[in-house]
């Protein structure tokens, strides 16, 4: 791997696994698009889509309470480059997220106020016009560092919950989904890659890493040792992927993505040994067919995690662990037009995280696809 990362890649926007379970059965009656279909394409179709499904208040999925879902469509139709922040689609949608803004800064009154701040804190960045949203955008770094882990709270960096970020609410725990979102949010909207907050939650991050080293003190540390990451260090640990016979938390390439794109934001080199583990994990797991660990679950989660990492990356091919090598971007864009419907939606029939709605898969999807094609 080069040790390049471009780093002007880092202004990305997100996405991230909901909570929610359970699964549906196969959708009847979906018709799917052509499986050559160019990103341009796909991504006009799923814009078409999205366009269609507004509320009247501004809002995508409303009735979930998530206003996550709609900062996730805005961004996936700011990220298309085929509408702009002017176009009312945008500017109800912003106006809706500004409506959960709160005193304490940021979407303060949102259910899940660290993510949806995250999330939102990006899209605003995207649309900020003549410094309109200045004000917002900096009171919504302030609430994100306030509500980080750290000393404020009582917790110091011999702590696993230390430099991480939860949902916000009654479920505050922190986890690597959101403590990633945390500091792609802060990165992209400006803060550089040696900001306290960034450094502190690079500590946490390290820590969700299965590898050994100085820098993850946890008793799990040892057990599996691949270099992959797990859902979250706090509380003894945790993986979505289970738990191994002798006790250790299996990595995911879903985290590790995660992992990997935080750890390069906090300034990372490709010579640190964290960033290399990682690299060595991601090429043993290397596929776009599924979300490896996972099957179909949180699949579309995986897919935007997957190209935001490798878009920062900045390497237009990844080399799997066989010697073979990817066109990561080609392989994405077919993956996705296989799996789009002749109307422009994408939906996962294994509904783990929310999948089962359409508007928030769409904009999953859409947002991967803004990587697929290379900077300039």
């Amino acid at each position: 791997m080069s040790r390049s990362f471009g780093r002007r890649e880092f202004l990305v926007t997100s996405a991230q696994g909901l909570a929610g379970l359970g699964l549906i059965g196969s959708l009847p009656g979906r018709v799917f698009a052509d499986d050559s279909a160019s990103a341009e394409s796909q991504i006009a179709k799923g814009v078409a889509f999205l366009r269609g499904r507004q509320g009247a208040d501004g809002s995508w999925s409303s009735n979930r309470k998530e206003p996550g879902i709609t900062a996730l469509v805005v961004s996936a139709l700011l990220r298309s480059k085929q509408v702009t922040a002017d176009e009312p689609v945008v500017t109800k949608g912003l106006a809706y997220l500004e409506g959960f803004v709160g005193p304490k800064g940021g979407l303060s009154e949102a259910p899940h106020a660290n993510y949806t701040t995250a999330i939102a804190l990006m899209v605003f960045h995207d649309a900020n016009k003549n410094g309109k949203y200045d004000k917002l955008i900096a009171s919504s770094q302030a609430f994100l560092k306030g509500v980080q882990w750290d000393e404020s709270e009582g917790k110091d960096a011999k702590n696993d919950f230390y430099g991480g970020s939860g949902y916000g609410g009654n479920n505050s725990r922190p986890d690597l989904s959101n403590t990633a979102f945390f500091m792609e949010a802060l990165r992209d909207s400006g803060l550089p890659a040696d900001d306290p907050a960034l450094r502190k939650a690079l500590v946490f991050v390290s820590r969700c890493q299965n590898l050994k080293t100085e820098f993850n003190d946890q008793p799990w540390a040892d057990k599996i040792n691949d270099g992959g990451f797990v859902y979250t260090a706090a509380n003894g640990g945790s993986s979505v992927a289970g738990k191994a016979d002798n006790g250790g938390l299996r990595s995911y390439p879903a985290m590790t993505y995660a992992g990997l794109k935080s750890m390069i934001y906090a300034g990372l080199t490709a010579d640190d040994p964290r960033v290399k583990a990682a690299l060595e994990y991601i090429g043993k797991h290397y596929s776009v067919d599924d979300n490896p660990g996972l099957g179909e679950r949180g699949l579309y989660y995986y897919y935007q995690t997957f190209a935001k990492s490798l878009a920062v990356l900045g390497k237009p091919t990844l080399v799997d662990a066989a010697g073979k090598s990817h066109d990561w971007r080609a392989d994405l864009t077919a993956a996705l037009g296989k799996r789009q419907a002749a109307d422009g939606s994408w939906v996962n029939k294994a509904d783990g995280f929310m999948e089962g709605d359409a508007n928030l898969v769409t904009a999953y999807a859409i947002i991967a696809l803004s990587y697929t094609k290379p900077k300039s």
